[in-house]
C-alpha cells in the first residue's frame, strides 16, 4: 500500500478530485494498478496525501462514473478491466454476422466516385526532399492551398494522419481525467470511444435543424465544460449542417469561457453548403479539422488541422515523440489532387451524385411516411419502430445497415434509428427505399413511424 500511495503522490499534480482521479488513471495506465486491485481506504489516502476525505471520495466517484473502478461499500473500491465494452461503440456499430449483397453500414465513400490518382502519380518523379527530421511537417505549397480556402484566418496549421488522428492529438494534449466534454447526441462512435478512453465526462447535446440545440447546450454550460466537439457540415449520422445564426449563437454562449471548440469537418469538398466555423468568432479557442477521406480517399489518411498557438505547440510536440510528420509524399499527392482541374471536377461530380442519391431515397421514404432529418451527407438517419427488427429485416434482403444504439449517448429510445450510408447505393434506389420503408415499420404499427 505504501508503494501505491507513493505512486499516486508522484502523479498528483493538483490537490483536487480531478487531480487525484487523474493520478489513479495514470497509475492504471502505467501498470502500477491492475484489474482486481483494491484502492486504499478513503481516510488512508486523505491522510497520506494531505487531502480531505471529501476530495478523495469525489475522486473515487469520478473514477466510478468513468468505468475505471467499482465501489462496493464496505468491501472497498476495486480497479476494473480497462478494455472497454465489447470492443467499443465503433466496432459495435460496424459488427456484422454475415456478408451482404449491399453493405450500407460502413460510412465510407463510393470508391467509383473518388478522383483518379493516375495523372497525379504520373507527375511525381521523386519524393519531396527531407533534409532533417525537424523540417517543416507541412509542405509549404500545400499550406498555401489550404489557407486560401480556410474558414477563418489561422496562423498555425498542421497536416495529420486523418481526422481521428487530429482528434486524438487534441484530446490527449488538452483534456484531463474527469473533464466535462460536450458531444453531439447522436454522434460519431469513434470519438465517444476516444473520449471515454481518457476518462472524460460526456455530456450529450441533441441536434435540431440548425445544429446543436441551444437550450440543451446552455444547460450543459451551467457547469464548466472543457471542450465542445461538433461536426459543422453533414453531421454523421443525422446529416444536419450548422447555420451561421446557430454558430453565432453558440459562440455567444461560450463567450468569456476557456472552452475549446473542436470542429470535425468530414464533408469538405462534398458539401453544397458554405462552411460556418466558430473560428470566425473564437479563433483563439477553436480547433478546426478538415478531412479529405470522403472527398479524395480514405487511404490517403490525411487531414488538416488549425489550432490556437498553445494547443498547436502541444500537438506538434506530441507528434515529435511519435510519427513526427505525415508523409510528405502523400501530402504531394493531395496537393496534386487539390490543384488539378480534372480532380476538382471529379470531386464536384461526386458531390452532386451523392446529393442526388440522398434526395431520391429521402423523398421516396417521405412518400411512404418515413421522415428523415438532415439535409446533406452520404449517410441518413432513418427512424424505425424496432431497431433490431429493422436491422434483421434488411439483412434478410441482403442489405447491411448500422444500428443506431452505438451512436447515441442518452437512454434507449422508443423505437430507434438505423444509419444508412445511402451514398454507397449504386443500384436501384427505389428498391432500397422500399426496403428501408418496410424496415422502418417492422415490429410495430405503421402509424407510429410518422
Amino acid at each position: 500500500m505504501t508503494e501505491l500511495l507513493s505512486a499516486l503522490e508522484h502523479r498528483l499534480d493538483q490537490p483536487t478530485a480531478k487531480g487525484l482521479a487523474h493520478a489513479v488513471s495514470a497509475a492504471i495506465r502505467d501498470g502500477e494498478l491492475a484489474a482486481g486491485d483494491r484502492l486504499p481506504p478513503i481516510r488512508t489516502v486523505a491522510a497520506e496525501l494531505a487531502l480531505s476525505p471529501t476530495t478523495v471520495s469525489a475522486a473515487w466517484a469520478l473514477l466510478a462514473r468513468s468505468g475505471a473502478v467499482h465501489a462496493d461499500g464496505r468491501r472497498g473500491t476495486t480497479v476494473l478491466e480497462q478494455g472497454g465494452p465489447a470492443g467499443g461503440r465503433y466496432r459495435q456499430a460496424l459488427r456484422h454476422e454475415s456478408v451482404f449483397t449491399l453493405d450500407l453500414s460502413t460510412g465510407v465513400p463510393d470508391p467509383a466516385l473518388l478522383p483518379s490518382l493516375g495523372p497525379v502519380l504520373t507527375s511525381l518523379t521523386s519524393a519531396p526532399k527531407t533534409g532533417s527530421y525537424l523540417d517543416d511537417p507541412v509542405l509549404p505549397a500545400l499550406a498555401d492551398v489550404l489557407r486560401a480556402d480556410w474558414p477563418y484566418a489561422a496562423d498555425h496549421l498542421s497536416v495529420v494522419d486523418g481526422a481521428m488522428d487530429a482528434m486524438d492529438l487534441v484530446v490527449r494534449t488538452t483534456l484531463r481525467f474527469g473533464d466535462r466534454v460536450v458531444v453531439e447526441d447522436p454522434g460519431f462512435p469513434p470519438l465517444v470511444d476516444l473520449l471515454e478512453s481518457v476518462g472524460a465526462q460526456l455530456v450529450g447535446v441533441p441536434l435540431d435543424a440548425e445544429g446543436l440545440s441551444l437550450a440543451a447546450l446552455e444547460e450543459a454550460l451551467r457547469e464548466p465544460v472543457a471542450a465542445v466537439f461538433l461536426q459543422p457540415r453533414a453531421q454523421n449520422p443525422v446529416g444536419v449542417t450548422m447555420t451561421a445564426a446557430r454558430a453565432r449563437a453558440i459562440a455567444a454562449l461560450l463567450d468569456g469561457t476557456e472552452t475549446i471548440v473542436v470542429e470535425d469537418d468530414s464533408a469538405a469538398g462534398l458539401s453544397g453548403e458554405t462552411l460556418v466555423s466558430l473560428g470566425r468568432w473564437r479563433p483563439d479557442h477553436t480547433a478546426y479539422i478538415r478531412s479529405f477521406s470522403k472527398s479524395h480517399g480514405p487511404d490517403l489518411r490525411l487531414a488538416a488541422l488549425s489550432a490556437p498557438a498553445g494547443l498547436h505547440r502541444a500537438v506538434t510536440a506530441r507528434r515529435e515523440l511519435g510519427q513526427g510528420w505525415s508523409s510528405r509524399l502523400l501530402q504531394q499527392v493531395l496537393l496534386g489532387l487539390l490543384t488539378s482541374e480534372t480532380a476538382r471536377a471529379e470531386v464536384a461530380h461526386a458531390s452532386s451524385t451523392y446529393a442526388a442519391r440522398r434526395a431520391h431515397v429521402v423523398d421516396s421514404l417521405a412518400a411512404r411516411g418515413v421522415a428523415v432529418p438532415g439535409t446533406e451527407g452520404i449517410n441518413i438517419w432513418v427512424p424505425v419502430l424496432d431497431e433490431t427488427a429493422a436491422v434483421v429485416l434488411l439483412a434478410s434482403r441482403g442489405i447491411g445497415v448500422a444500428a443506431g444504439a452505438p451512436f447515441r449517448l442518452g437512454p434507449p429510445e422508443v423505437g430507434g434509428h438505423v444509419r444508412v450510408t445511402v451514398g454507397a447505393v449504386t443500384g436501384d434506389l427505389d428498391e432500397v427505399a422500399t426496403a428501408l420503408a418496410d424496415a422502418a415499420l417492422a415490429g410495430g404499427r405503421p402509424g407510429r413511424a410518422r
